[in-house]
């Protein structure tokens, strides 16, 4: 139980990949910080499963597009923790529209919480890891950072500016003994892809194309995050993993 009495922070935890990550994250020994913005109720079933694991789970609410929400939830963690070592970057959301149907406020609104929150998160957690000799930040991304998806352009450029942040702190963190990097899903069937106006043919196009044979699965992206948060990872700093079974390959 090396990680017994270790920290993390699970943005977006209440359902989905976050939960996942949690839940894994408990299964090694960590405490687990679960955020949510909305479902309280899917915060609790997390809780409920990573306290399964005999982890410590703690619930914080927070709206991660506002620094003020960010400030006040850091305060929390650090009064019921006093510590951080890991911080798994998962808070997602945005606005699903054609460049030329986007409006101020669906831009900031997508930027705000996919891009923006990593900065102000990262420079919270950063000194209440240092106080225990470093740590490890992971984020969650997509490949429509590097490939053009239908009326993802809103979520693609902020998914584009959280890998290009990734590098930046990963080496400006590195002295700090903290590494940063992080995972870059394909298409997976989450609440989140209910979302999408095309959604039915997303799923039907990706598996038929996807050379692994088969969707990428929740489990895929946590195995990935988990690796990434392990010693095994320890010279692989500011890069994104790809875990989409091959189909960015192909498009």
């Amino acid at each position: 139980m090396e990680n017994k009495n270790k920290v993390a922070l699970v943005t977006g935890s209440s359902r989905g990949i976050g939960r996942e990550a949690a839940i894994r994250l408990a299964k090694e020994g960590y405490d687990v910080a679960i955020h949510y913005a909305r479902s309280k109720k899917g915060a609790e079933e997390t809780a409920r499963q990573v306290e399964e694991h005999g982890s410590k789970a703690f619930i914080v609410k927070a709206n991660v597009s506002k620094k003020e929400k960010i400030d006040e939830m850091f305060a929390t963690l650090e009064e019921e923790f006093g510590r951080l070592d890991v911080f798994v970057n998962n808070a997602a959301s945005g606005v699903l529209r054609p460049a030329m149907e986007l409006e101020e406020n669906h831009w900031d609104w997508t930027m705000n919480i996919n891009a923006k929150a990593l900065l102000f998160c990262a420079q919270r957690a950063v000194p209440l890891m240092e106080k225990n000799g470093g740590g490890r930040m992971v984020s969650l991304t997509s490949i429509g950072s590097i490939r053009v998806l239908d009326h993802y352009s809103a979520v693609g450029v902020s998914k584009a500016a959280l890998e290009s942040l990734t590098r930046y702190l990963a080496v400006e963190l590195a002295e700090k003994n903290i590494r940063v990097n992080a995972v870059s899903g394909g298409i997976v069937d989450t609440d989140a892809l209910a979302h999408f106006p095309n959604r039915d043919e997303l799923l039907e196009d990706s598996r038929a194309k996807t050379p692994a044979g088969r969707l990428v699965e929740r489990s895929d992206l946590a195995d990935a995050v988990l690796f990434l948060l392990s010693d095994r990872a320890s010279m692989i700093r500011g890069q994104t993993i790809v875990v989409d079974g091959g189909i960015s390959l192909c498009i």
